[in-house]
């Protein structure tokens, strides 16, 4: 029997500025004791240190620390569509009838749209950051502020674990889903990878945002900044070609809740080991 693709029906009332409010980052269904997580924060630090250790050493500060901030930007990106409230964005760009290759190909024109939305985004935020940060010299600043980095992805990997409440600015809100009765599938698509590779529109889950952001900043290099926000959108964006397969909203909406807490983990484990990782190079 055909897998038939679902449209997410999530839309709110309230005519065409309508948008999802979406809660904070972290919402654990079943949360795991303090014990646990102390535990998994514990090994995460240590986890960072060993790394830096084996696959730093004998690396110019500045090539390690651009590689790990490329990596983090990655697992950001992915972290913060791999949610039900992420996803749900997402899903509505779902092919049209049921899963076969002349339907998938029609649909690639969306794919293809979303993809140029995320890649003008960055090009925009990236730009910006990296523009204001060479007018302004801050690269000169590296040394006093790699430290505080290092220091406030700690400080972020123990809100997401759950110990501390540290302040969490965004608009907490989703992209409007009524787009898609005024728009073609494709420009929805582009719309949405516009708005969503800005980052700051929208609700993004993990503070790795911030890291990004910072390191655009920070660098004081206009292709930096633009390249590590297409590594991140890259991340945000990879979750869409799921609806290349035949798989449904619900099943795969349904795991990504299941799993909600575990990805919230995961979040705080890297921005803890990230943290001590460059705290660990600094110190070499």
């Amino acid at each position: 029997m055909a897998e038939t693709w679902q449209d997410h029906t999530g839309a709110v009332a309230g005519g065409a500025d309508s948008v999802e409010r979406v809660a904070d980052a972290i919402v654990f269904a079943e949360p795991r004791s303090k014990l646990t997580r102390f535990a998994l924060m514990a090994f995460s630090a240590g986890a960072g240190v060993v790394a830096a250790h084996y696959f730093a050493a004998g690396v110019a500060l500045e090539t390690s620390t651009m590689w790990l901030l490329i990596g983090i930007a990655f697992a950001g990106g992915l972290l913060s569509t791999w949610s039900p409230c992420g996803y749900s964005s997402v899903c509505l760009l779902r092919p049209n009838g049921t899963f076969s290759l002349r339907n998938v190909l029609a649909w690639s024109p969306t794919l293809v749209a979303h993809a140029v939305g995320y890649a003008f985004g960055a090009l925009v935020i990236g730009g910006t950051l990296g523009l204001v940060g060479s007018a302004l010299g801050v690269q000169a600043y590296l040394p006093y502020t790699l430290p505080i980095f290092a220091v406030l992805l700690v400080v972020y990997g123990a809100h997401q674990f759950g110990f501390i409440k540290v302040p969490y600015p965004q608009r907490r809100c989703q992209v409007p889903h009524d787009a898609r009765q005024r728009f073609p599938k494709w420009m929805i698509g582009l719309l949405y990878g516009f708005s969503l590779g800005l980052n700051y529109l929208t609700y993004v889950q993990t503070p790795l945002l911030y890291a990004v952001t910072g390191a655009a900043l920070f660098s004081g290099s206009l292709a930096f900044a633009v390249g590590i926000f297409l590594v991140f959108n890259l991340g945000r964006f990879l979750p869409l070609v799921l609806n290349a397969l035949p798989l449904t909203d619900a099943s795969i909406t349904g795991w990504l809740a299941r799993h909600q807490e575990n990805a919230a983990l995961t979040d705080a484990i890297l921005l803890v080991g990230s943290g001590f990782a460059l705290g660990a190079m600094l110190l070499a």
